[in-house]
């Protein structure tokens, strides 16, 4: 399986931001210009990038299109987007504002039937299915929703075996306690949904600082790792990365 780097780009009120294991009143703004960093991922090498509309992500309703149409108009990025999908229109209007794969997070907590139906629909080629997760104090693996306020019944290990034995092929999942903590990605976790789930491309999402991490995550089985914090901080190099 290939292995893909997405740097990533949150926008909050038009600003280029990251939370701290998500919490909006834990945010650090790194600048008003997403579009010229994009256009700096594409010349940097990057084939994908990952776009999160942090406004639709807390009160729905995705507002990127407009930037989302310019980074596939002026780049050649393939953009990986979500935030607010709260509906089947929401998917089809952000592929068709030039996304590649439309990201689908906490309805594929609370509503997978839905989802599910959407992978038939869509195809699963074109959804990335996010599962945000939090270890608990017994080992397992629980998936927190509502802003991570409260806990989900069915587990992880549960509900990614069931998008898998339905057709997914892209799963994003975040350690939330790794979010925005450049302490290294959880790669007991990833190695963990490998086994769980072949044929499936993981993505390594939440803590990466540098090059080693990514290619831990790689031997880890990931197909993927999202570089967020450490790559706007600039503790790592979208170059290297990539080459790596």
């Amino acid at each position: 399986m290939s292995f893909t780097v997405y740097p990533a780009l949150d926008i909050r009120d038009g600003q280029v931001v990251r939370l701290l294991q998500g919490d909006y009143a834990q945010q650090t703004t790194y600048g008003d210009d997403p579009l010229p960093r994009a256009q700096a991922f594409a010349a940097a090498g990057a084939q994908w990038m990952h776009l999160v509309d942090l406004d639709a992500a807390r009160a729905g309703g995705y507002t990127l299109a407009p930037l989302l149409a310019r980074i596939a108009a002026d780049t050649r990025l393939q953009v990986q987007t979500g935030g607010g999908v709260r509906c089947r229109d929401d998917v089809a209007r952000i592929l068709d504002a030039g996304a590649s794969r439309v990201v689908v997070g906490s309805l594929a907590v609370r509503e997978p039937a839905q989802v599910l139906a959407w992978l038939r629909e869509f195809g699963a080629a074109r959804l990335t299915i996010a599962l945000d997760t939090r270890q608990g104090d017994d080992g397992v693996w629980r998936l927190p929703v509502h802003g991570w306020t409260e806990t989900a019944d069915v587990t992880l290990d549960e509900l990614a075996v069931r998008y898998a034995q339905a057709g997914m092929q892209h799963l994003l999942c975040t350690d939330i306690a790794r979010d925005g903590m450049l302490s290294g990605p959880n790669l007991d976790l990833y190695a963990h949904l490998s086994r769980l789930l072949p044929g499936v491309a993981v993505q390594a999402s939440g803590g990466v600082r540098d090059v080693a991490d990514v290619a831990a995550a790689r031997a880890a089985g990931c197909a993927g790792a999202v570089l967020g914090k450490a790559l706007l901080e600039g503790r790592l190099q979208l170059q290297e990365a990539l080459a790596c």
